[in-house]
Parts: C-alpha cells; sequence; structure tokens
C-alpha cells in the first residue's frame, strides 16, 4: 500500500485528490472518490454559499469520509462560500484562482486543512508562510486555468522550496503518472481527467464520449491574449475561440465568448458553444469505471511501477 504524509495529513487511505472542476465535481462524485480511498472535492464554482452548504450536505450523507471544496477565489460569492466552508468544518479546503491568505486563518481556525493549488515556486512559498498545509503544484498539462510550467520541471522546484507536502498535477492519469510524482518528491497528485468518466461523475454523455475518443493531440489552449490560458478539448468552440483571439476582436467580446461555456459542455453537451475542460492525458482514458475501480487500478499500477524500480539500480 502506497502512503505518505498526505494520508496522514488529510485523513485518507490513498494520496489521490480528486480535482474541483467546475460544473463536474458535484456531492456524488466527490462523495464517491473518498469511499474508495481518496480525497473528493466539491467544486464550488461561482456558486454562492446556499449551492456550496447543500452539496457539503449532501456528501456527508453519501460517505462518512473526509471532504474537501475548491474555492474559486474570483467568484463575487467567495466570502460567503468562505463563511459557510468554516461553518461546516469542511476537513479540506483547495482554492484556486486568486489568493486564499485572508481566508487561510478563519479555515484553520475551524479545524479545516488549506491546500491551495499553485503554478510555480514563488507562490508556492508565499502560500507557506500564510499558513498553508500543503500545496498543489500544477503543470500546464492539466485541464482548465493553467501556468507556464509543466508538471516535471515545476514539482522538484516546488518540492525544494516548501517545507509542507506538495501534490503534483498535470499529466497525471495512471500508475506511472504517480510513481512519477512520488520520485520528484510529491506526497501524492490531484488528477482530475480520469474522473470525467468516472460511473458517478454526471456530466452530458457526450463529454465522456469525446474524452475516450481523444488521442495525444486531442487538446488546445486557448485564452493566452487575455492572460489566462485554458486547456480544453478541440471542438467547433474552441477552434472557434482560438481564430477569434488572433482577430481585431476587443478584449471584451472575447472574454464574453466564454461566458457559460464550461456549462454548455458539462450540462448541455453542445459542442458549438461549449468548452470540455480536459488536460493531456484524455488520450490516456479510454473506459467508463467507477471511482473505486480508478482509484483501485492506479495505486495497483504504482505499486507495480515502484517495485521494478529497484532494476535499475546495478
Amino acid at each position: 500500500m502506497i502512503h505518505t504524509a498526505l494520508c496522514e495529513l488529510c485523513g485518507i487511505r490513498t494520496p489521490v485528490f480528486q480535482g474541483g472542476m467546475a460544473h463536474v465535481s458535484d456531492a456524488r462524485l466527490a462523495a464517491a472518490v473518498t469511499n474508495a480511498g481518496g480525497l473528493g472535492i466539491i467544486s464550488a464554482m461561482s456558486r454562492d454559499g446556499a449551492y456550496v452548504r447543500e452539496q457539503i450536505r449532501l456528501a456527508r450523507e453519501l460517505t462518512n469520509g473526509p471532504i474537501g471544496v475548491n474555492v474559486m477565489m474570483m467568484s463575487p460569492f467567495v466570502g460567503d462560500v468562505a463563511a459557510v466552508i468554516a461553518e461546516e468544518k469542511v476537513e479540506v479546503v483547495t482554492t484556486g484562482a486568486g489568493d486564499p491568505s485572508s481566508y487561510i486563518e478563519n479555515w484553520k481556525n475551524a479545524g479545516c486543512r488549506v491546500v491551495p493549488v499553485i503554478p510555480s515556486a514563488a507562490l508556492a512559498k508565499r502560500m507557506e508562510r500564510a499558513g498553508a498545509d500543503a500545496v498543489v503544484a500544477e503543470g500546464g498539462e492539466s485541464g482548465g486555468h493553467i501556468g507556464e510550467l509543466s508538471t516535471m520541471p515545476l514539482v522538484p522546484q516546488v518540492v525544494d522550496a516548501v517545507s509542507i507536502p506538495v501534490l503534483a498535477a498535470g499529466g497525471i492519469g495512471d500508475g506511472r503518472g504517480v510513481a512519477a510524482a512520488l520520485m520528484l518528491g510529491a506526497a501524492g497528485v490531484q488528477i482530475g481527467t480520469r474522473f470525467l468518466v468516472a460511473k458517478e461523475c454526471g456530466i452530458h454523455p457526450h463529454y465522456k464520449e469525446l474524452v475516450l475518443k481523444a488521442s495525444d493531440t486531442s487538446t488546445i489552449v486557448t485564452g493566452r491574449r487575455l492572460g489566462h490560458p485554458v486547456r480544453s478539448l478541440k471542438t467547433p468552440y474552441s477552434r472557434s475561440y482560438a481564430k477569434q483571439e488572433y482577430t481585431d476582436i476587443s478584449n471584451e467580446d472575447l472574454e464574453q465568448l466564454g461566458v457559460g461555456s464550461l456549462r454548455k459542455a458539462a450540462v448541455d453537451g453542445n459542442e458549438k458553444e461549449g468548452c470540455y475542460i480536459a488536460g493531456q492525458i484524455a488520450g490516456m482514458v479510454n473506459r467508463e469505471q467507477t471511482a473505486a475501480e480508478i482509484i483501485e487500478e492506479i495505486m495497483a499500477e504504482t505499486e507495480q511501477v515502484l517495485a521494478k524500480a529497484a532494476n535499475f539500480i546495478r
């Protein structure tokens, strides 16, 4: 069994976080991942505190294990959501798209573990100083909003920069990826794309179909012109958006093209207007499984890979 400091910190059996994906990571998926031994995470998105409280309580009905909530710091309801998380005493809070420093003390006073998602060693050190319990070092191979560095060079630099546990994210979808992350010094991993095709994941069937059909070149990065690049699957929407970035369209109008696009993909299955977030490992995802099957398979593969490592030493 693979057991790391992350397991001790978060009270989980396996060092795997399920990524907090907008319109994807709900109570049902989070509970299934937690029941499988990892940490299931609910995405707060841009929803208000009432929605987040409802999802937390639903997850509590489905699992006795720890639950996480991912907070998008740019949300207009971030203060409301932060208060609900503390009131509900959520075990783990992950954050993205902004600085959570002003909320960390309140969360920790409520017993929450705080684990920001960061794209650089400098931000990792800043989060450690602010009181974070761990960080997720997310490389540009991941789906959704991405940074400049890829996972392989990012993770060891973050590990060297901080004394708190580091999770690796981006481009990890099987045991080989987990083993590599552990060898880079990570205490665990965060996985998103693989869980898109979990049987407990409630996204539109067409979304799952696109992931299952994906190859190694099936993703595209858009939004660089606006300063917040996003990786998603190549679809009529994403290809059109990419072309628009090289026209004289205003930044305001370009930004407007993305409004509601995540929901149109995950809920409606609309290829013409929906943004289908997925990482570069989508080409490795070839079948629908339960969350438990996914985690069991990944961890068994990890043990097999690590057991073979001694063969390279003479």
